[in-house]
């Protein structure tokens, strides 16, 4: 049986880490998403483009290959894990995702990553419940408080957390604006508010509601 599980949520809300723990729990395959535009990003910016000109950007993202292997984010087969996580990717990123036709083609990258894997995954992202897996087995959508979240992403960056809190507001103003898969819970996610909880109870939890979900399906 194929099982995908949407994990989606704001930066800093406990989705990467809570993704990976989940999926070693359950023996299943990640995704993040979020380096696949990323990965596009850093693209845009090798080549120069001017990041405001929409048709020129996805013309320039189209033509290079995009790939997840063991946990390591690849650009035409070279391993761009560390570069993409750099300040200049940083704040360049929310500009990439935004256009309708770079999205396109990253849903339809991370779609096939799936399929090409059986059809199983945990998948992390901003739009995964609402626009790449709206038929998800199970829809979980993370948050946190603004302090929390700066805290942990400050922690992580070893940057000043005021600043952090900054570009996180920021970043969340345009996801949540974007005219193409804002970023929203979809309808039947299960809302979890991570700022007091472990990773361990975050976890936890998810697998509660997936067992509800598990039970609540007819039998095949």
């Amino acid at each position: 049986m194929t099982q995908v599980i949407a994990i989606d949520g704001p930066g800093g809300s406990g989705k990467s880490t809570v993704s990976r723990l989940l999926a070693e729990r359950l023996g299943a395959v990640h995704l993040d998403t979020g380096a696949f535009y990323r990965a596009a990003t850093l693209a845009a910016l090798r080549a120069g483009v001017d990041l405001e000109d929409g048709e020129a950007v996805t013309a320039e993202v189209a033509r290079h290959r995009l790939e997840q292997e063991a946990g390591r984010m690849l650009l035409d087969g070279e391993d761009v894990s560390a570069d993409i996580r750099t300040p200049e990717v940083d704040r360049s990123v929310s500009v990439v995702s935004a256009y309708p036709e770079v999205r396109r083609l990253m849903v339809d990258a991370q779609r096939d990553w799936v399929r090409r894997r059986g059809g199983t995954a945990v998948v992390e992202g901003r739009d995964i419940g609402t626009v790449v897996f709206p038929a998800a087995s199970l829809k979980v959508f993370l948050e946190a408080s603004p302090e929390e979240r700066a805290r942990r992403r400050a922690r992580e960056s070893g940057l000043d957390a005021e600043a952090v809190q900054r570009e996180l507001r920021r970043r969340d103003r345009l996801d949540r604006s974007r005219a193409t898969s804002p970023l929203r819970p979809a309808d039947d996610a299960v809302v979890i508010d991570t700022t007091e909880l472990s990773v361990d109870e975050v976890v936890d939890r998810i697998i509660a509601a997936l067992g509800r979900v598990g039970e609540a399906s007819p039998p095949k």
